[in-house]
């Protein structure tokens, strides 16, 4: 059995959330994380290792990963998809409802797979593991977490955690990985031999016979839309109608806005150079090759990679180096900063919250500040007063209420927030939780200019010490004065 003692403590600032992600969901019942133990195999031996959940109230429960606001973005929806069994039991899931069946395996089996986003094939993945369970306990391939283990055994339940940090389990995620690439270079090799293409332009109406590649060469060329090289594209038909039927709907490609009639959304598009994809529409990912080149890497990480040092073996040259910011948001409202002190003043002035205040006066670490930032996000998740307990309907109501009240700054008793629970991320991308810190560079004012005069000395030579130390001069002078 490996260890798991790295899933269960946040990282150090500037450090990736990723290892956290994955169990942050479980961690949402309002239960104590304990400590990480051996699991037990059922007395009957068989791969149903997990009992159901028997907690009454989970309308509080976040289950689904949550993420804060960003740019407009896509998802990738396939139509006409094969279900997917769970892996202990007789229930079927669509490809398309993937979620659907991670909610059920961990309410119903308490089983988490980490990192499901980097499967490159989820429903061979699941039929793969689903035969192996039934041949080894749960507990040969699964870590086991004990939640609430201070509790009485009967109040205690295990989640099992499946990851590749299992030598199988990685093993199984490359190879389908390479079966997945395998099978998009064979599609688009097809693709680019096709002659048999039949197409019409989205702009002009002309229609076109033969390869693909006259279509998208005369979009580009005639109407300055270009979607990419024609060999990097994959899947072509099925993308020239997710972009046809986005037109149709009177939707701009870019800013992704909908207009009231064509010729408005024409002139849009013209006058402002909108003719052309949002690169940050992940629904257009699945029609690249690039895309399927890497395990869990997308084109724009593949495109930043720096090839220079594998071409040479200079030495590194950090003069061009850009550093990109990245907004943290608040924890009250949508308002984003760049900085952790921008965005601190932001909630002094608009929601009387001092987290430097709070953070100096309850003398908190870096992983209680952690703590303290995923409770109250949780709470506001969850439209609930963390001063007064209670509930609202939406978080503007409950905005309205906390700043009328003064509630932003009543916070609960430590006890309250400080758990192991809250060690998990509320959001996945959750920016303010990199730029927390524990160091002495966010201590206030007062406390850096403090009266206290410290002074550090070398002690291993005492008689040296006691000839030519400082203190000697101090005392002098003091003697002096009085």
């Amino acid at each position: 059995m490996f260890s798991l003692r790295y899933c269960c403590l946040p990282l150090h600032p500037g450090k990736s959330l990723q290892p956290l992600l994955s169990l942050s969901r479980v961690m949402a019942a309002p239960k104590t994380l304990g400590a990480a133990t051996q699991g037990e195999e059922d007395s009957d031996g068989n791969r149903g290792g997990a009992r159901g959940v028997s907690y009454e109230d989970t309308k509080d429960y976040i289950l689904e990963p949550l993420s804060l606001p960003e740019s407009p973005g896509g998802t990738t929806s396939l139509e006409g998809s094969p279900s997917v069994p769970c892996i202990f039991c007789e229930e079927h899931f669509p490809v398309v409802e993937q979620d659907k069946l991670l909610k059920h395996m961990i309410i119903e089996h308490k089983i988490v797979i980490a990192d499901v986003k980097l499967v490159a094939d989820f429903q061979r993945y699941i039929l793969y593991w689903r035969k192996r369970f039934t041949e080894q306990p749960i507990t040969d391939f699964c870590s086991v977490i004990r939640i609430n283990s201070a509790a009485p055994s009967e109040e205690q339940d295990n989640y099992f955690l499946l990851c590749d940090v299992l030598p199988e389990d990685r093993i199984l995620r490359e190879e389908l990985q390479k079966q997945r690439l395998k099978e998009i270079l064979e599609q688009q090799q097809q693709e680019r031999n096709d002659n048999s293409f039949h197409g019409i332009c989205m702009f002009c109406n002309e229609e076109f016979l033969g390869n693909r590649s006259v279509l998208l060469n005369h979009m580009a060329r005639e109407h300055a839309f270009n979607i990419g090289l024609p060999d990097n594209i994959v899947n072509c038909n099925e993308f020239l109608c997710t972009l046809q039927k986005k037109l149709d709907n009177l939707q701009c490609l870019y800013c992704e806005k909908t207009f009231r009639d064509k010729n408005t959304l024409k002139d849009h598009m013209r006058k402002k150079q909108h003719r052309r994809i949002n690169p940050k529409n992940r629904e257009y990912d699945r029609f690249y090759v690039i895309n399927y080149l890497e395990l869990g890497k997308s084109w724009e990480e593949v495109q930043l990679e720096d090839d220079r040092e594998l071409l040479d073996h200079q030495e590194d040259d950090w003069s061009d180096w850009e550093e990109h910011p990245v907004s943290a948001v608040c924890l009250f409202c949508e308002k984003q900063a760049e900085t952790i002190e921008k965005l601190c003043v932001h909630m002094e002035d608009a929601h009387e919250f001092d987290l430097l205040k709070i953070k100096s006066e309850l003398g908190l670490n870096f992983y209680q500040q952690v703590k303290l930032v995923n409770f109250i996000r949780r709470q506001i998740h969850q439209c609930r007063c963390y001063g007064c307990h209670e509930k609202f309907r939406s978080k503007a109501d409950l905005r309205t209420h906390m700043e009328e009240a003064k509630h932003t700054s009543l916070l609960p008793e430590k006890q309250i927030w400080d758990q192991p629970q809250y060690y998990f991320p509320t959001y996945e991308n959750d920016t303010l939780l990199c730029t927390l810190s524990d160091s002495e560079s966010d201590l206030t004012a007062q406390e850096q200019n403090g009266n206290i005069a410290i002074i550090s000395e070398d002690t291993s030579k005492l008689h040296a010490l006691k000839q030519s130390s400082i203190l000697n001069q101090l005392l002098l002078h003091e003697s002096l004065k009085n």
